[in-house]
């Protein structure tokens, strides 16, 4: 439960993080939102004159009993051609207004997509996919909807507010004060709206969210849900996330049900009678004047003009709860730190290795890698094997700069790997993921993956991942659509087509993240000869489950627990009698047999 203090910090976060977005996504718009106001302020001008036009004909025509039609007509005709020029004004503004807004949404939709791209990967270790999918998709929106509902309706219920009340100063300052008592009340229902619908509507947002993410979850995870038979106990689970979200919208369906239109409309008659009374009292015992008679129709007139905006406001609420929540999701994610930038100095010529008593640990007094010393000499192929759990995604996530690594510990062709431009470091490494990720595209756009490549670089690529074969044979060759994550591909032609994604972009270093784990014994030939193929011109380092796949390899680097255990050729590690190369080999050789 949320102490009163706490509630009040989240209520001026929520603010502040919509003041933030909004800022940041009106900026580029300032000149069509200022016009928009200007329009705005003046349609509310004009709408304005409505109960003074009232007040005028009351006053000097019907009262006293004057008919001068010629005078009616020219006032009438006025109010009409105001009213009309007002309602083209509204029309225009919210026409610019609503593009502006529409704008501004794919803007900023468009920044926080780039922004998730440049996420550390530690980010990614604790998100989770169909929450961040939210968070791009529907969470955006609530751009619009702050333009819309806080721009629009309140400020030209504001405006609106401000032109009746001093129409009323002006016309009675008294009973000027009658209508003002509605203010406190209007506040009081404000406060009380917000402290009812305030959590929940967070809580609906956040279970929204969790929603998505389990169906993302259970889509992503399909074949294990159904071979598990766990079908019900998902659905379970749905129902009862979903049970969750229902009662949170019933709270704040109920809060708005008591506090929004039915309070209001109270409160407009209850200021009526009020005003009535009052006139009552101050023309009791006198002579009704033509003048009182007038103010008080435009009493009533600019009364209707003021509980209607406060009502909107009101009424508007609601969504502007819900803006307020997601506005504050967005900036959470905005605030998420990028990944640093890197020097654009250094370069990778020859693609050589050399890592130096390396030391790294996620968490202080936990650590991961200790003491790693080798050097990878250009065009070597090495191989990085050890048990579950030994460090070897670790070292290849440092080399990869998924992680940043100890300034200075890591360097290629003698450049700090920190001291090397990002995007010149991704053209020039390359890695075949142990699941290969595949769009629902072409072989071809899976190929050149939205590089600038022609035809005969993307079939190069293919002929040096043994992939050309296969591609060919497809009914539209390389312009065949794969489905989504390459459905219409075995497993093994899916890490062809990665290895030749990774070769497209002729890197200079390419590392393999047991890229053959889960391929047939004929496709990790296939696999050995593409990479025996790029010997002396690119540096493989392979983390490789079969060791059969590093057999042939320069050196095979053995981790345990972090350390480098053993380091040597194939037939040097087999040599060392109860070794864990050897143990792990002979074990695997069981297995095959």
């Amino acid at each position: 439960m949320q102490t009163e203090p706490e509630a009040v910090h989240d209520r001026r976060a929520l603010l502040g993080d919509a003041a933030r977005l909004l800022v940041r996504a009106a900026t580029p718009e300032r000149r069509h939102l200022g016009i928009a106001i200007a329009w705005l302020m003046l349609a509310a001008g004009l709408e304005a004159l409505g109960p003074l036009v009232g007040k005028f004909l009351i006053d000097h025509y019907l009262v006293p009993r004057q008919a001068r039609l010629a005078e009616i007509g020219g006032l009438l005709a006025g109010a009409l051609v105001a009213g009309m020029l007002a309602s083209w004004l509204r029309y225009a503004q919210l026409i610019r207004l609503a593009g502006l807004a529409m704008r501004s949404v794919q803007r900023v939709r468009e920044e926080v997509y780039g922004h998730v791209l440049q996420l550390p990967m530690a980010f990614f270790d604790r998100a989770i996919t169909g929450q961040l999918v939210s968070r791009v998709t529907n969470d955006t929106e609530a751009v619009k909807t702050l333009y819309v509902q806080v721009l629009f309706v309140m400020l030209d219920s504001l405006i609106v507010l401000a032109g009746a009340g001093l129409a009323m100063l002006w016309l009675d300052w008294r009973l000027m004060l009658v209508v003002a008592m509605l203010a406190p009340a209007m506040a009081l229902i404000v406060t009380l709206y917000q402290r009812l619908s305030g959590p929940a509507v967070a809580r609906s947002r956040q279970l929204r969210s969790e929603l998505n993410a389990q169906v993302a979850e259970s889509i992503a995870g399909m074949p294990v849900l159904q071979a598990s038979n766990a079908g019900e106990r998902f659905e379970a689970r749905f129902a009862q996330l979903n049970e969750a979200h229902y009662a949170a919208r019933q709270q704040e369906l109920r809060a708005n049900a008591w506090l929004l239109r039915p309070m209001l409309d109270f409160l407009n008659t209850l200021l009526l009678a009020l005003v009535i009374f009052v006139f009552d009292l101050r023309s009791a015992g006198a002579p009704l004047g033509a003048v009182e008679i007038g103010v008080l129709y435009a009493f009533m007139g600019y009364i209707a003009r003021v509980t209607e905006p406060l009502t909107q406001i009101t009424m508007q609420f609601s969504q502007l709860q819900q803006a307020l929540v997601g506005a504050a999701r967005v900036q959470t994610l905005l605030r998420e730190a990028e990944t640093p930038p890197h020097a654009a100095a250094g370069e990778v010529h020859a693609g050589g290795i050399r890592i130096d008593h390396l030391d790294f640990a996620y968490q202080p007094g936990h650590p991961v890698l200790q003491g790693i010393d080798i050097e990878l000499a250009p065009g070597s192929f090495h191989g990085i094997v050890g048990h579950t759990g030994s460090g070897k995604t670790t070292l290849l996530s440092l080399l990869l700069r998924f992680y940043p690594a100890p300034p200075g510990r890591i360097r290629i062709d003698g450049t700090p790997l920190e001291a090397i431009g990002e995007d010149h470091f991704r053209d020039r490494v390359g890695l075949v993921p142990q699941e290969p990720f595949l769009l629902a595209a072409t072989a071809r756009e899976n190929i050149a993956m939205g590089r600038p490549l022609d035809d005969a670089q993307v079939v190069a690529a293919a002929r040096a991942a043994h992939a050309h074969g296969f591609i060919s044979a497809l009914e539209q060759g390389y312009d065949t659509q794969l489905g989504e994550g390459g459905a219409r591909l075995s497993v093994g032609q899916k890490q062809l087509l990665a290895i030749a994604r990774a070769l497209a972009g002729r890197p200079r270093i390419l590392f393999l993240d047991e890229a053959t784990s889960h391929i047939d014994s004929d496709t990790e030939q296939v696999v050995q000869q593409a990479l025996a193929a790029l010997r002396g011109r690119v540096t493989v380092v392979a983390i490789a489950h079969r060791l059969s796949t590093v057999r042939d390899a320069d050196r095979i680097l053995v981790l345990n627990h972090g350390r480098i255990a053993e380091l040597g050729r194939h037939e040097d590690l087999m040599a060392i009698t109860g070794g864990i190369y050897r143990r792990l080999y002979e074990l695997q050789q069981l297995e095959d047999e």
